[in-house]
């Protein structure tokens, strides 16, 4: 095993990890709209959300980005070659880590809302946005995998 095996081995589990909590939340979200504020649901739904963005969503994202970081790097042979960098795959993943971060990000904002009890997002909006994770991760892959050229 070389170092960028394992780098990529270990920034795959991360987004794996990553992902699944990005695709769960908002499928919490559509359900704790539902729920009526300061009740029972309500408090067990706040709670599960703070647990999956704490203890799972938060450090795999750190994680992914530490070790995407060093497949970059790898890549590059130690900073010696940044020409893949301007490869149109590339410019795809890094614009795809980009939008998941800033959704992580809103997401995140979005459990503070449910919180405070000032969530303004219908179970409706929840379920269009759901998916928005999956296909971003579907031009992700297929960009590094095909190593696309437009």
């Amino acid at each position: 095993m070389n170092a960028y095996d394992l780098a990529r081995a270990l920034h795959v589990l991360a987004v794996i990890a990553w992902m699944a909590g990005l695709l769960y939340l908002p499928r919490l979200y559509i359900y704790h709209v539902k729920a009526t504020p300061g009740g029972e649901m309500d408090q067990t739904f706040q709670t599960m959300e703070r647990k999956l963005l704490k203890l799972i969503m938060n450090p795999s994202m750190i994680a992914a980005w530490i070790f995407g970081l060093w497949l970059f790097w790898l890549r590059s042979g130690s900073g010696a070659d940044w020409s893949f960098a301007h490869q149109p795959w590339m410019i795809a993943k890094i614009a795809g880590v980009l939008f998941l971060t800033g959704w992580h990000q809103y997401l995140g904002m979005a459990r503070k809302r449910f919180a405070a009890g000032t969530n303004q997002r219908s179970e409706r909006y929840w379920r269009k946005t759901n998916e928005l994770p999956f296909i971003a991760a579907i031009v992700m892959v297929l960009s590094v995998t095909l190593e696309w050229t437009f």
